[in-house]
């Protein structure tokens, strides 16, 4: 017999012998990466792991880019397997930037999030389809309520809350939650019923992160932050962190653990990271890979 009937012998025997034992063959486990979808718990939508924010600085980083230069970088994100894309009304012109730099790509190839100021006196509904109409866009696969920062936040949001839902309803929204800032306000995210999605300030230093005061300078409790986000993946939400790189303070090695934590230690769904050239783009995939690995 030849080497290689030898071989091929030996390896059909193998296969045979795992058929007759286990019935099946042996499942090899497919490696994690960046730009995989997964489902954002009960809000049903389907992100890639990392996202493409757009407020650095409430989006001036992004914002000095210039239209072009903009355009590019989300396109060579999109080209790269990004295909979730975040920003805020706060951010001053970023939904229009976003609508342009997308503007000829599929719009189901990719999600779209938005945030929105909950001021008092303000239509909700016009401010959703103001927002629609800068970004371009039919819908949002996620709106938030951004920047939620007391204790109170859920019963004083509740005009917004029941818009939102009025918004999915029109097909306008296809799921909802919000960002918190603070302990107070985050302390009222597990248990809450209304809340799909939770964006959370998280990395492995504290950097700005959650403390008893939302605007301290100072670091904040990442065992608490720790704690309530696995409090509320068990529930069922979706969870998106955000502060991943300390506002931009990190080093290489920083912003590697920083990404291992938030994953591994945290157990978040999703990050955003706001960029302003493809080499930072090129980094965070990378270090999310390694984190998966």
């Amino acid at each position: 017999m030849s080497n290689f009937t030898r071989r091929e012998f030996l390896k059909t025997g193998l296969a045979a012998g795992t058929l007759a034992v286990t019935g099946t063959l042996p499942l090899i486990a497919q490696r994690q990466t960046a730009t995989d979808f997964v489902t954002l718990g009960r809000s049903g939508v389907k992100v890639t792991r990392l996202a493409f924010g757009t407020g650095s600085f409430s989006g001036q980083v992004q914002r000095d880019l210039g239209q072009d230069g903009f355009t590019r970088l989300v396109r060579y994100a999109y080209d790269r397997g990004i295909r979730f894309f975040e920003t805020a009304e706060s951010y001053t012109e970023m939904h229009k930037m976003l609508g342009i730099a997308l503007n000829g790509i599929s719009r189901e190839s990719y999600q779209l999030m938005s945030k929105v100021t909950t001021r008092d006196g303000e239509n909700p509904q016009q401010k959703f389809d103001e927002l629609r109409k800068l970004a371009n866009t039919e819908y949002f696969d996620i709106m938030l309520l951004h920047w939620q920062h007391v204790g109170t936040w859920p019963t004083d949001t509740f005009h917004w809350q029941d818009a939102i839902l009025e918004a999915e309803s029109k097909k306008v929204v296809v799921s909802h939650g919000a960002s918190v800032h603070g302990l107070p306000a985050l302390r009222r995210v597990p248990g809450n019923k209304w809340l799909d999605v939770a964006m959370i300030r998280m990395n492995h230093k504290g950097k700005s992160m959650d403390a008893e005061d939302y605007a301290t300078q100072g670091l904040g409790n990442v065992p608490e932050v720790v704690e309530h986000v696995k409090e509320a993946r068990k529930e069922g939400m979706g969870i998106i962190s955000m502060k991943l790189i300390g506002e931009g303070i990190f080093n290489r090695e920083d912003r590697r653990k920083a990404m291992k934590f938030a994953f591994k230690n945290a157990g978040v769904d999703c990050v955003t990271v706001g960029y302003k050239n493809t080499a930072e783009i090129d980094e965070a995939i990378e270090n999310l890979n390694t984190a998966l690995a």
